[in-house]
Parts: C-alpha cells; sequence; structure tokens
C-alpha cells in the first residue's frame, strides 16, 4: 500500500508543492499528464527550472537529471551556445512561413554528420519522421507491408502503436485500424533466423524498421551481428532497411549507429539530439527515394509526388537550437563523453548493489544505464551481469516489476530523476560529483525500500 510505504512517504515529505501542481492538473488532463511515461503514483515531480546535468522541482529540491529531456539533451540543460543561438533568433522571428538560411545550414550539418544522408527532410518529431519513412517504403517500393519488432519504440503513430508493450500478437490497439494492423508484421528480436526466414518468405514487404541498438534504446539489446544480417536480408529481397535513430542519432556516435556499425541504411529518423532538445525530426536517406517528395523529380519520373506539409517544419528556432548543438558535436568529443559517463555510471552502480547485496543489475550501452530488477529472482551478480545470457532475454528484461516504481522514487526521494523504466540516459556535461551523487542516492533508496521488505 502507498499510505505504508517508507519509500513513498519519504517522497511524499519532501514534495508537497508537486502534490498540489498534480491536484491542479488533474483537473485539466487526463490523469494530469502530459505525456504518458510521466505517470508516476501517487503524483510525478513538477520542475521550475534546469542548468547542465541538474535540475530543480517546485519545492526547491535539486535533483542529477537522467531523464535528459527524454534522451534529448546530450549537452544537458541551457547549454550556453544554444541558449544564445534561440534568445537571439527569438528576437528575430520565431515562424517565417518562408525558406530561410537556417534550414539550410541544418541541413547540411547533417548531411556532414550522417554518412548515408543523401538527402535530409525536416518534420516536428521523430513520430512524424518515423511515419514518413515509412509512408516513402510504400510509395518507392509498390509494397504495403512493413516489418517491425517486438518491443522496439517507433512514437505513437498508429503503424507502431501495438507490439511494443502490449498487444504483442500484432492485434490493432484502441483507436487503431484493424487494415493498418494488418499490414504490419511483428518480427522476434531475439531470433535473427526466424526474422530472415520472414523476411525472405514474402514479396510484399516495403520496410524493415527497427531501433538498431536494441528496443527503447538497447533495454533489450539488439546484437550487432543482428543488425548486419539484416542489412543483408533487406538488400537480397529488395525491401528498404529503415534505421529508428531517434534516440541514437548524433548519441552514440556524431553519425549515429549507421557510422559505428558501418551500415548504411536506406532511411533513416532523427529526432531529440537532432534539435537541442526543441521540437524536431528529421528524414534521411537515399536521393532516389526521397526523391518522392521532390516536384521535378517525380514529374520527370512519371510518379506521383509523395506530398508533405507540417506548420513548423525546420522553424527557425529549432534550427538555431539544432544548429548550435550538431557544430558542437561534430567538433568531436561529445559522443565520447557521455558514452564515458555511462560506463562509468553503470560500474558505480553495480558496485553499490553488490556492495548492498542486491541481486539487481546496471546494464546498457553508451550514454544509456537500464537497472534489471529480476523479478523472477535469478542469482544474478551486479559485477558480472549479461544480459543476453538470461534466458528469454527479452521477456525478462521488461518484464513489469512493482520494485520499479520503488527504486524511482526512492531515487526521486534522494535526489536523482530517472525514467520509469527504471533508467535513463546521460549527457556530455555529467560530472563524476553527479555519478558519484547518483550512487549514494542509489544505495539510500535500496535501504529504503529493504525497510519496506520488497529486498
Amino acid at each position: 500500500m502507498l499510505s505504508n510505504s517508507p519509500v513513498v512517504n519519504a517522497y511524499r515529505e519532501r514534495t508537497p508543492g508537486s502534490a498540489a501542481a498534480s491536484t491542479r492538473a488533474r483537473a485539466v488532463f487526463p490523469s494530469g499528464l502530459t505525456h504518458d511515461s510521466r505517470r508516476l503514483e501517487p503524483y510525478p515531480p513538477y520542475v521550475t527550472h534546469a542548468r547542465g546535468a541538474r535540475k530543480w522541482d517546485v519545492d526547491g529540491n535539486e535533483y542529477v537529471d537522467y531523464y535528459g529531456g527524454h534522451g534529448a539533451l546530450l549537452l544537458g540543460h541551457c547549454h550556453p551556445a544554444m541558449t544564445e543561438a534561440v534568445q537571439a533568433q527569438v528576437a528575430r522571428g520565431t515562424h517565417f512561413g518562408a525558406c530561410h538560411e537556417l534550414e539550410v545550414r541544418w541541413g547540411e550539418l547533417v548531411q556532414q554528420l550522417v554518412p548515408s544522408a543523401e538527402r535530409v527532410r525536416f518534420h516536428s518529431s521523430g513520430t512524424e519522421a518515423n511515419l514518413m519513412a515509412l509512408r516513402l517504403a510504400r510509395a518507392f517500393t509498390g509494397r504495403s507491408k512493413i516489418v517491425r519488432f517486438r518491443g522496439h519504440f517507433h512514437g505513437w503513430q498508429d503503424h507502431a502503436a501495438f507490439g511494443v508493450d502490449n498487444h504483442l500478437d500484432g492485434s490493432a490497439s484502441p483507436g487503431v485500424l484493424a487494415g493498418i494492423a494488418e499490414n504490419v508484421l511483428l518480427a522476434p528480436a531475439d531470433d535473427i533466423e526466424a526474422a530472415c526466414d520472414l523476411i525472405r518468405s514474402r514479396d510484399d514487404i516495403a520496410a524493415v524498421m527497427l531501433e538498431p541498438t536494441g528496443g527503447y534504446f538497447g533495454q533489450v539489446p539488439m546484437p550487432r551481428a543482428f543488425v548486419h544480417r539484416l542489412r543483408e536480408v533487406t538488400s537480397e529481397t529488395g525491401a528498404l532497411l529503415v534505421f529508428d535513430e531517434v534516440v541514437t542519432g548524433f548519441r552514440v556516435a556524431p553519425g549515429g549507429v549507421e557510422e559505428l556499425y558501418g551500415i548504411r541504411p536506406d532511411l533513416s529518423s532523427w529526432a531529440k539530439i537532432l534539435a537541442g532538445g526543441l521540437p524536431g525530426g528529421c528524414i534521411t536517406g537515399r536521393a532516389d527515394v526521397l526523391d518522392l517528395l521532390d516536384f521535378e523529380q517525380s514529374k520527370a519520373q512519371g510518379r506521383e509526388k509523395v506530398s508533405h506539409y507540417g506548420t513548423f517544419n525546420a522553424n527557425p528556432l529549432s534550427a538555431v537550437a539544432g544548429i548550435s548543438i550538431l557544430e558542437l558535436i561534430a567538433a568531436g568529443g561529445v559522443c565520447e563523453k557521455a558514452s564515458a559517463n555511462g560506463e562509468r555510471l553503470r560500474a558505480l552502480c553495480n558496485a553499490v548493489l553488490s556492495e548492498e547485496g542486491v541481486p539487481w543489475a546496471a546494464y546498457g550501452e553508451h550514454s544509456g544505464i537500464y537497472f534489471h530488477l529480476n523479478p523472477e529472482g535469478h542469482d544474478i551478480d551486479p559485477l558480472d551481469f549479461d544480459p543476453l545470457a538470461l534466458p528469454d532475454y527479452v521477456d525478462r528484461l521488461t518484464a513489469p516489476s512493482p520494485l520499479a516504481h520503488r527504486l524511482r522514487l526512492g531515487l526521486l526521494a534522494n535526489g536523482v530523476d530517472m525514467t520509469g523504466k527504471p533508467g535513463g540516459t546521460l549527457s556530455a556535461v555529467h560530472e563524476e560529483e553527479d555519478l558519484q551523487a547518483t550512487a549514494e542516492a542509489l544505495r539510500r533508496a535500496v535501504r529504503l525500500i529493504r525497510q519496506e521488505g520488497l529486498v
């Protein structure tokens, strides 16, 4: 029960202002929320401001932040270069309803960093970019089916609104037409032979879409060899390979997973870091595919153009924010620092878990961290944990656990904000002091949870 929980009580004592804000929000928004992942019982924290790797709530509590703008803030909150650029642009105009040189520079930077970016088209979000990728793939190939992987997240659009953490049988979730779901084939994320057999067995597959490091930025890892095999089989069958780099783009390497793995997908979607933490997304890839958006090329080829509008596509504010951040990434060292921070924090957290005698483990790759809370009670050594060695690892790593809720609250009560998975993303501006504080917050959270008799 929440009322008898030492963890919940510790959180409540620190956050009466957030409780009051949540009560107001419930009279305005469904469940009081504007984003599903922010759901937290008894209520989520309400933040007033942030800087660098820290943020502060309405009660004045300070947190080391691993929500990171849902992964968008590789250089932390309010980076000086981005803040200055955006403030200057506000005075010049926020929406011209016209072409502008900023969008050209932004697109040029994307082409500079992304090996496969023969052409670029901007959107307002990763969800929109993924939807455009699927539309282009169908128009280009003349085929109808899309292959996705169970547990891989591609936004809230209809083609991806099932088969992630529910409707794993591929059936339509509420509000999605059955006809759309019937044209999406869900492949296993842990069986490359079965996935390749599925792709080879049909001649109507337009695209194979995946998160190339695995579902939810590697919460369920996908081995690199799996991705290379997908490149091979899609090349054989004529299906387009689509990388969803909304999270991984400009994070695991300046050119994303495709640079890191040496694989050139046919299309890729990008968002989050692309716009420096402001709304923005884009699709990149082969010129002959993106030529379906080109008026002159479509006419010359005798093909109907794929239409694309969007009031906020490449708006000046997102463009200057994206330019400022991508220029810093292009200069070098940013991705490497964030990834080193991730490795360091995972090691610190696993040392705490080992010292506390808790059979959980922190894991992840690059600048990501996740906690496996071991709901089935396997014999786990935090200092020697391989998530891919778990039996039925996809199910094990995504199995819901009430401990995830307690761990998040326990971390919040001790000055750390992570997502409810539980886990988060690190930035290049987290410092050793932040990482050490996080490890100690984990220790205190574990001890609170132990008081409740849950470990």
